[in-house]
């Protein structure tokens, strides 16, 4: 059951589709966590063109989920809401499995250090309980 739906996301995050890349989350633990979901549907727009013969969701994408899901947890803090989170980098990145039309992403964002307004994060995402993707991710709020 979702704790927000993509109505309730539009609230917390700036971004519109096609670049809106959760579609609920499931958990939220102020200034701990989030765990969001993203539907990876056979019609998303970057299928057209990335290996359409054999359609795999980038990886870049993947990644930016991850960050919009950390970006949910920093954003709920309360001297964070009305901000705007900007994705200021990625460090050891894995991708592990393909991710495919389909597919229900599952992605836990753990916010691991928070100092004024930047943050640090550590981001997983499965597919059916495998992990396809991981990278500690950090976080600007302007």
């Amino acid at each position: 059951m979702a704790l927000l739906n993509q109505e309730q996301i539009k609230e917390i995050l700036p971004h519109r589709d096609p670049f809106l890349m959760v579609d609920e989350v499931l958990e939220l633990v102020e200034k701990e966590k989030c765990v969001g979901i993203k539907y990876v549907k056979e019609d998303e727009y970057y299928f057209k063109g990335h290996f359409p013969k054999y359609p795999v969701m980038p990886g870049v994408l993947i990644l930016e989920t991850m960050a919009q899901v950390g970006a949910i947890a920093l954003l709920s803090i309360p001297e964070f809401k009305g901000k705007i989170g900007f994705f200021t980098g990625a460090n050891n990145v894995k991708w592990r499995k393909q991710v495919l039309p389909g597919d229900t992403l599952k992605v836990e964002t753990v916010l691991t250090r928070i100092r004024g307004a930047f943050g640090v994060g550590s981001a997983k995402a499965w597919v059916n309980d495998e992990l396809v993707c991981e990278a500690d991710i950090s976080f600007a709020i302007g």
